[in-house]
């Protein structure tokens, strides 16, 4: 289906070392040639299109090339590209800030950076240093959700509890209190969304020998993404927000994937009608264009930190490219275009949809099973009796071959396509995947 881009046999042979993958893998499925992208579809070299049934990890939020950011780029091209955010200011980033400052209820301070690891990075050392200010010495420890991801920085990671990314590492890293079993669902008919008292119950006591020691509590709102797309009750969600202002620990959420409509509201802690101390988004804030996240938060947080420089109180966390005006000028557009645009009612909608063609694979293929899906996310488990067969990436390679990028986790099938996607092409999507999971043996 696409052309090969190296004449080299072997890819040791040349010098792009891709994320994410085994450079070996690359000898027999070539990396695809891109040459061009627009709305939920990627071009390649060969004039063939494929579907970006995962938006381009996560993050292509309004598909590729929409006009309204290509337009909001252009416009700031010709003030500025970038300038250092310390000690200026400008009117896009004031604009964007303010936009973000009203979100969510008392989430009305904002600090920007350029990727999530890095916006989940600013919390825990936020949340730590505000302990340290206030004298309470005592409170260092962090609680995590066991299957959590939040990132692959040293921080990031160490808070997080998928052992594919975090285990080798973990000579270098500081270890959580990681929190489990989580009461995980299939879909909102489940009667553990709205009440998982039961499992609550063992969470709390084993949540209450740490209420004294720990500073902060992460969690990813309600989908646990690189864990496996894996759903868990929003009733948990509630509780746990509950406990933490109980017992004077700082609550994270992590919004990078789920933020900004994909779950079907504008951010997944509104499932649950609850407000974090520090709210972390990033991917969708630019709809892919460029790298920006910020880290939301409140006065009282704020307040901490604001005295004399000579108190010691600064928090001086940096990164150059923080609120980069190309980079902010994009965002703001992408919070108009969900605004003008419906794009959480878009996402419920084709939600339904993408829950019900999962569905249909299943039943027409018994296949995979484990059917789950939240606004516009949904997942499945391929049925493997091979623990080390590589079921899912025999899938994926099917897949580009008839023109769809899934990209499993492991051994799981999903669907992350942008919030704006067409019912025609989900039903081609839906095609594909079927035949592609027919043609494995």
């Amino acid at each position: 289906m696409h052309s090969e881009i190296s004449s080299h046999s072997k890819m040791n042979n040349q010098p792009l070392w891709y994320p994410c993958s085994q450079m070996k893998d690359y000898e027999t499925f070539k990396p695809l040639p891109v040459v061009k992208a627009y709305g939920s579809y990627i071009e390649l070299s060969d004039g063939s299109k494929i579907i970006d049934a995962i938006s381009s990890w996560w993050c292509k939020s309004l598909g590729h090339g929409h006009p309204r950011l290509k337009k909001a780029l252009l416009k700031q091209i010709d003030k500025f590209e970038h300038v250092i955010l310390a000690n200026t200011t400008n009117e896009t980033i004031i604009s964007l800030t303010h936009q973000l400052a009203t979100l969510l209820p008392s989430l009305n301070k904002v600090c920007y950076a350029s990727d999530g690891s890095c916006a989940v990075e600013m919390a825990l050392k936020m949340s730590m240093q505000s302990r340290q200010i206030l004298g309470e010495h005592h409170r260092t420890k962090f609680i995590t959700l066991a299957n959590s991801y939040h990132g692959e920085t040293l921080g990031a990671l160490s808070v997080g509890d998928v052992g594919l990314y975090r285990q080798v590492f973990k000579p270098i890293l500081f270890e959580p209190i990681v929190i489990s079993p989580i009461p995980y669902i299939f879909n909102k008919q489940d009667p553990l969304w709205y009440d998982c008292g039961l499992q609550w119950s063992e969470l709390e006591t084993k949540l209450s020998a740490y209420a004294n020691v720990a500073t902060a509590l992460i969690v990813e709102p309600i989908i646990q993404a690189a864990g496996g797309m894996k759903i868990y009750s929003k009733d948990l969600l509630y509780r746990l927000r509950k406990w933490t202002k109980e017992n004077n620990i700082h609550f994270i959420a992590d919004e990078i994937m789920t933020g900004l409509g994909r779950t079907g509201k504008l951010f997944a802690c509104q499932h649950a009608n609850i407000i974090p101390d520090f709210l972390c988004i990033g991917k969708s804030l630019t709809s892919g264009w460029l790298p920006l996240s910020a880290l939301l938060t409140n006065d009282a947080i704020y307040n901490i930190f604001y005295d004399t420089y000579d108190t010691g109180k600064s928090f001086l966390h940096s990164h150059t490219y923080a609120g980069n005006a190309l980079a902010a000028s994009i965002a703001s557009e992408v919070l108009s275009i969900f605004n003008d645009e419906k794009i959480c009612e878009q996402a419920t909608i084709l939600g339904e949809q993408m829950l019900a063609a999962m569905q249909d694979i299943a039943d027409d293929s018994k296949k995979i099973n484990h059917v789950r899906g939240l606004g516009a996310m949904v997942a499945a488990d391929l049925i493997c009796d091979q623990p080390q067969r590589r079921l899912g990436y025999e899938v994926y390679q099917e897949a580009v071959k008839k023109g769809a990028l899934l990209r499993p986790l492991g051994n799981t099938i999903y669907w992350v396509p942008p919030l704006n996607m067409d019912k025609e092409t989900l039903y081609r999507l839906k095609e594909i995947t079927l035949c592609s999971i027919m043609s494995v043996n």
